[in-house]
């Protein structure tokens, strides 16, 4: 009989807590305050250091729906490029080199670089996403065919987002807290696209539009309406995740790299437990650490895995890799994406037999 490789019999245990980046607002641990009897404002100022609430100002944001479409394809709309339409009819419209073609029934309309549809109520449907307030824009995209745009005022967009990034049962000083974070993270980040300062996705922050609104949630944005969170007068970048698992982290430690900001420092979140990712394990065979690091392994086996610094919290910032052909320096962000972890506060452990 073959004896069965060493390796088959090693194990890695993983440790951790936490579900996110750990920088900025905890969505649980703001639910734990709202519970614990803090209002909104209170929570904000606590997870975002040496601010306070003012107003937002009015203003319109730019969210990508859906990009590089052949066609845009709308209804619920009574005008589009100062043309009369139907609401009950749906249309479209089509990219001719730099311009943008409304079809109107048989009648073709050169809007220009951009075709803005509306309607009397406020509300446009676009096909394949859903109901919108404000306007459908169509402008020719970057690569090809056209994005499809909404074009909202901020309020409203804050409606579309708040019962996609926090469960709209939770206590109400918990969504206002959502919304005024959510308000204020759209006034203080742009992605700088072709005609769109926001994606409708987490690499902004989930949009919906009509289909994302409950009443508790329109309540939680309309009592915090044009408040934002400032430092030295102007909006933050008032970024928000999960679960902290007990303390948040400074920015500089999560996004490795960045400079330090003052009001993303990392500090105490005592009532996020109830998160079911407060705490967490993992327990891994020594195959598939292998494939998940073997870009850092130097084409030799892993070995030990040694964290070299940590934050203000237990995350990690960097770790070495070490593997029987040498060592390789790992950011705690690279370290977590490779190994599919839930966040960088974790501790590994290797066991044998």
């Amino acid at each position: 009989m073959v004896a069965a490789p060493a390796d088959a019999k090693v194990r890695w245990k993983i440790k951790g807590a936490g579900f996110g980046h750990g920088v900025g607002m905890s969505q649980y641990g703001a639910y734990g305050y709202a519970q614990h009897g803090a209002g909104y404002q209170a929570i904000l100022t606590h997870y975002y250091t040496g601010t306070s609430i003012g107003s937002a100002g009015a203003k319109t944001v730019r969210v990508l729906l859906r990009p590089n479409l052949s066609s845009v394809v709308f209804s619920s709309a009574s005008a589009a490029c100062g043309v009369a339409l139907t609401e009950s009819k749906s249309y479209s419209a089509t990219r001719f080199g730099s311009q943008v073609v409304l079809h109107n029934g048989g009648q073709d309309v050169n809007c220009g670089a951009a075709m803005s549809a509306n309607s009397a109520d406020g509300i446009v449907t676009l096909k394949g996403k859903g109901s919108y307030r404000g306007a459908i824009v169509a402008r020719a995209a970057s690569g090809f065919g056209l994005n499809a745009i909404n074009e909202v005022p901020l309020d409203d967009y804050v409606r579309g987002v708040v019962a996609r990034e926090s469960p709209s049962s939770w206590p109400l000083e918990a969504l206002k807290a959502q919304a005024v974070a959510a308000r204020t993270f759209a006034l203080s980040t742009s992605v700088h696209g072709n005609g769109f300062d926001l994606y409708d996705d987490t690499r902004s922050q989930v949009y919906a539009g009509i289909a994302a609104e409950t009443s508790r949630t329109n309540s939680a944005t309309a009592q915090t309406s044009n408040q934002a969170v400032l430092y030295a007068g102007k909006p933050i970048t008032a970024y928000f995740f999960s679960t902290s698992g007990g303390m948040t982290e400074n920015v500089e430690n999560s996004f490795v790299g960045s400079k330090p900001v003052p009001y993303l420092k990392g500090v105490a979140d005592p009532y996020d437990d109830t998160s079911p990712y407060h705490r967490w394990k993992l327990v891994l065979s020594q195959g598939r650490m292998q494939a998940a690091l073997s870009r850092y392994l130097k084409g030799g086996k892993l070995r030990k895995i040694k964290v070299t610094q940590r934050g203000v919290s237990p995350r990690i910032v960097y770790a070495t890799v070490i593997s029987s052909a040498g060592k390789t320096r790992v950011s705690g962000p690279s370290l977590k994406a490779a190994l599919g972890l839930r966040d960088t506060w974790a501790f590994f452990k290797k066991l044998k037999g």
